[in-house]
């Protein structure tokens, strides 16, 4: 016997850029968007805070750019040696079926 009713779920239906507004689907229907997250625990300043934050490709790269910046401007005066910084956090390159995790 086949019983049927209607279910209502929730669904994915656009994901959004929360710098610039703009849509991270493709024309093929998939999503290209990067992630900045955060979870905060005992301890810190914001213990149990959870951040979630959506990029688009141009907004994430750019917010990389400024986080380089950064990074060269408090190592400015450094004594320390420091590492460089072109490849800030990249932990794949031409992993187009992603199956491998490191360089």
């Amino acid at each position: 016997m086949k019983i049927t009713r209607l279910v209502e779920i929730e669904c994915i239906t656009d994901i959004m850029c929360d710098v610039c507004g703009n849509s991270t689907r493709l024309a093929a229907g998939s999503y290209q968007y990067g992630t900045l997250q955060a979870r905060w625990g005992y301890g810190s300043e914001h213990d149990g805070q959870r951040f979630e934050v959506h990029l688009c490709e141009h907004c994430f790269f750019q917010i990389l750019a400024y986080v380089k910046q950064e990074r060269r401007v408090q190592q400015l005066f450094s004594d320390e040696p420091t590492a460089e910084s072109g490849d800030l956090g990249l932990v794949a390159q031409d992993d187009y079926f992603q199956d491998t995790g490191c360089r």
